[in-house]
């Protein structure tokens, strides 16, 4: 399986590394050309405004959309999950909307060192560690998204078809299971995995 990754801001190469040790090949995206033969693509941390200019500027903008349009899978953590937001606010700001979601930016404040919280995650039993770097805040999801985790009753972790965003930053932890959940998302796109029950005749 091969992964592109943004590579203009943020810590790429933590994702690259995760995503290695999981068994999956990476490439850093900068060009249209370079998401070719991707079947997934990661929206890194960094600063939304300065790369949605890039994008832009780069033809990355229409061409991320086309992406996602084809069935291929986006995973956007903190910045990456403002990009993908239909809404952005604090301020407002143009966006890929590609997730039905409406987010505000700073929501987790300016601070200069890392927040860590532990919150519930539907992904595995035990609570999921994240990191927080002046994350967003999910104020409202639309109709069709899963909230996979939360953090004091707030979505940190959503998802709709193949697209997944997260407002904390799971490269940055030794826990393996949102990349490895985006794996399974860029296989097939299934999702949770649900019981299955039999229907009555």
């Amino acid at each position: 399986m091969k992964i592109g990754i943004l590579a203009i801001q943020g810590d790429f190469q933590a994702h690259a590394a995760m995503l290695h040790q999981l068994g999956a090949d990476t490439v850093e995206v900068r060009t249209v050309t370079d998401l070719d033969g991707c079947d997934g693509l990661v929206l890194p941390g960094g600063e939304s405004t300065t790369q949605l200019q890039f994008l832009e500027e780069e033809g990355l903008y229409d061409a991320i959309r086309n992406f996602s349009a084809k069935g291929r899978a986006i995973f956007g953590t903190c910045a990456g999950a403002i990009l993908l937001a239909t809404r952005v606010k604090n301020p407002p700001q143009d966006s890929l909307k590609l997730l039905d979601m409406t987010v505000l930016r700073n929501g987790y404040g300016r601070q200069l060192a890392s927040d860590v919280f532990f919150g519930s995650c539907s992904l595995k039993k035990d609570p999921l560690e994240m990191v927080f770097i002046r994350g967003p805040i999910i104020e409202k999801v639309g109709s069709g998204i899963t909230v996979l985790a939360k953090h004091e009753g707030k979505p940190t972790l959503v998802e709709k078809g193949k697209i997944l965003a997260a407002t904390f930053h799971p490269e940055l932890t030794a826990d393996t299971t949102v990349h490895k959940h985006f794996l399974q998302l860029c296989a097939n796109g299934s999702g949770p995995k649900k019981s299955s029950r039999k229907r009555n005749s």
